[in-house]
């Protein structure tokens, strides 16, 4: 048997040397959890690192991500195309060694990690999808899904509210091959836990309906191992396994302390740390032996080898199945999904109904739920509000051995942030496009997680109902005002807010073809008319010219409306109030200003002609729309008030009056 020790300080030796390079870093973790990684990577995880999207790969997740020495490291040893030049640029500009893992740049990542408590929560997520595609697609003597969610985390993971969210929700769900391994080392940035932390973890786990190994000794290999081998043998539940470890392992005078954890050891740590584990190369070198000993692509290959034989007797077994499954690990949609997508948009324009754009959605998702079995809904204890379950989906439920009944829409309580964070998990793991809904005013609550799915170009896709003072009596608490406005600031992120069932079919279509960015849809409670439109093509483009004034009788315009959502109606009834007194302005609906501000200038200019005054309309903040040089803007700049939604509307001035005043003091101005 290889020899551990050298192993584990391999891991100690490149991350300490990368660190000090860098001038910035953090050792501690990847020192103290060498042996819990020497014992996982060595001994259990099934990967290749010839292939690293290899479908029926163990993932491993690493929680505690600033750590990341700790899995660059591991992927260099066991044979990724991580070179050690790389290891030498970490956290440096380009190189594949960021200061956090993040998933895409480096060869291995499974998932981007560092904001605390989302590694372990995208890790459900992955159990998840693994649990449902199995029950979906293995046939006996045919276990084409078949792997186990590893997660390294520490005491910051499990301080974070997220975890308890994630790690209820893993125990419901009796994920048995979500295997989680906990540095219990005590100490975070500002010093030993103790005085912060009480928490009983294993009870709090056994509380959650995990089963719960240790505390053992996480610098025993074997040790380790073992407590791996009987967490696999779990039917019925999820596996947390406690490690006591020493960060910093290995540093004579930092090893247990805080020093450890976030800056460099310094050139006199590090000399005294090589003497202290004998560890006698110069920095960044390996000696031969050590890395034979970590190689995993004989034994990945060998793996994934006898996988592909028994996915071809699949495939000569059950021939749609698996085309099925490999359209959906692809991420690709049916082929039939484009004409689908035209004929839900066209029968929602045929039959122009006045319906919530919440209802609206319902309506366009009961057609893709139908014909898109890899549709994932849920809800944050808010179905009947959001209206996010569909015939096709029913509830999922799994029995007491844990056997899920087919369902489609998951519960997931009162759990916003864990349910955004599982959904990034979900769609990282692959075969699944997961959606869920809350109220709009709570996406505060999910947004880092929304952040981390624009930030990985992960297709997810967020159901914001009661989307502003729209929603009434239930006030300001629940009344979104700025919400839109800070979502279309994050970065990759695609925000829909459309004005009618068309826009709304529309929005969904984009959202589902949009594979490398989330899509957040805000919908109404409230009913929205439907909007009398010359054709649909413009709608994905995120803005189009919806009434011109020739439709009142007048010829040209003197200005443009701009509006969203629930306001286009009011645009279009103060296009009629201007037009009784000779004024004719063009209305356009704005149902994303994402996408619009992708388009070319071309279009930008034909739907927004320079030379014309432009007011926009939207009942939230102001301050968003001056980019588009608008004159004024008919907006709230206040939180909301308690009363019905047409009270509202009239008391903080969304009238189509107040707007057609508006437009005339601008043109007044002009």
């Amino acid at each position: 048997m290889a020899d551990t020790t050298l192993m584990a300080n391999a891991i100690r030796a490149l991350a300490m040397d990368a660190v000090q390079i860098a001038n910035s870093g953090h050792p501690g973790a990847p020192m103290g959890m060498a042996e819990i990684a020497v014992a996982l990577w060595g001994r259990h995880l099934r990967h290749n690192p010839a292939n690293p999207q290899w479908h029926d790969r163990d993932r491993f997740v690493l929680s505690n991500g600033h750590g990341s020495m700790l899995i660059y490291a591991l992927l260099h040893l066991t044979g990724y195309d991580l070179p050690t030049e790389e290891l030498k640029g970490f956290r440096t500009l380009h190189s594949k060694t960021p200061g956090h893992p993040e998933v895409g740049i480096t060869p291995g990542v499974e998932t981007t990690t560092g904001p605390l408590g989302q590694g372990i929560t995208n890790a459900v997520g992955f159990a998840l999808a693994e649990k449902l595609l199995a029950q979906e697609f293995n046939r006996p003597g045919y276990d084409i899904v078949n792997h186990h969610t590893y997660v390294f985390l520490g005491d910051g993971c499990l301080m974070e509210g997220i975890s308890h969210e994630a790690c209820a929700l893993a125990g419901a769900w009796k994920l048995n091959k979500l295997i989680a391994l906990y540095d219990d080392n005590g100490i975070s940035i500002d010093g030993e836990v103790a005085p912060w932390f009480i928490d009983d973890t294993p009870k709090r786990f056994q509380a959650y309906g995990w089963h719960v190994i240790g505390p053992i000794d996480g610098h025993d290999v074997d040790a380790v191992d073992a407590a791996i081998a009987e967490a696999k043998q779990s039917n019925d539940k999820p596996t947390l396994i406690v490690c006591k470890t020493i960060i910093g392992k290995g540093a004579p005078t930092r090893a247990g302390t805080a020093k450890a954890h976030g800056e460099a050891l310094g050139a006199e740590e590090i000399r005294g740390t090589r003497e202290a584990l004998g560890w006698s190369h110069e920095p960044f070198v390996v000696p031969p032996e050590v890395y034979h000993a970590w190689d995993g692509k004989t034994r990945g290959g060998a793996n994934e080898q006898a996988w592909n034989a028994t996915f071809d007797g699949y495939r000569a077994e059950h021939p749609e199945l698996a085309a099925e499954f490999e359209r959906r690990m692809k991420g690709e949609l049916p082929a039939q999904f484009a004409q689908i997508a035209v004929d839900v948009a066209v029968g929602a324009h045929t039959r122009g109904e006045t319906v919530a754009s919440r209802k609206a959605s319902q309506l366009a998702l009961e057609a893709f739920t139908a014909a898109l079995p890899e549709l994932l809904g849920g809800s944050a204890d808010l179905t009947g509000s959001n209206l996010t379950n569909t015939k096709s989906t029913p509830a999922l439920r799994f029995d007491e051995h844990g056997k899920g009944n087919g369902g489609r829409h998951i519960n997931y309580g009162v759990r916003e942030f864990g349910m955004a964070a599982i959904m990034n998990g979900i769609a990282l793991h692959g075969g699944y496009i997961p959606y869920g809904g809350t109220f709009l005013t709570f996406s505060d609550y999910s947004r880092n997680a929304i952040r981390m799915a624009a930030l990985m170009k992960r297709r997810v896709i967020h159901v914001f109902t009661h989307d502003s003072i729209g929603l009434g009596e239930d006030g300001p608490t629940h009344q979104s005002v700025e919400h839109a406005a800070a979502l279309r600031l994050i970065p990759n992120l695609d925000v829909w807010r459309p004005g009618d069932t068309a826009e709304t079919a529309v929005a969904w279509a984009c959202a589902l073809q949009n594979r490398t960015r989330p899509s957040a849809l805000l919908l109404s409670r409230q009913n929205l008319a439907y909007a009398p439109k010359a054709g649909l093509e413009d709608i994905s483009r995120g803005a189009y010219v919806l009434a011109e004034p020739s439709e009142v009788g007048l010829k040209k315009a003197q200005a443009v409306l701009i509006a969203t959502g629930s306001e286009v109606q009011l645009a279009l009834h103060a296009q009629a109030e201007l037009a009784k007194s000779g004024i004719g302005v063009r209305v356009v609906s704005m149902p994303s200003t994402t996408v619009f501000d992708r388009q070319d200038e071309a279009y930008k200019r034909e739907v927004l002609p320079e030379g014309l005054p432009r007011v926009a309309v939207e009942a939230g903040v102001t301050d968003f729309w001056w980019k588009y040089r608008v004159d004024a803007v008919v907006g709230i700049d206040t939180y909301g008030e308690s009363a019905p939604a047409g009270v509202l509307f009239k008391h903080f001035g969304f009238t189509a009056e107040n707007v057609a005043n508006t437009v005339r003091v601008v043109l007044n101005k002009a």
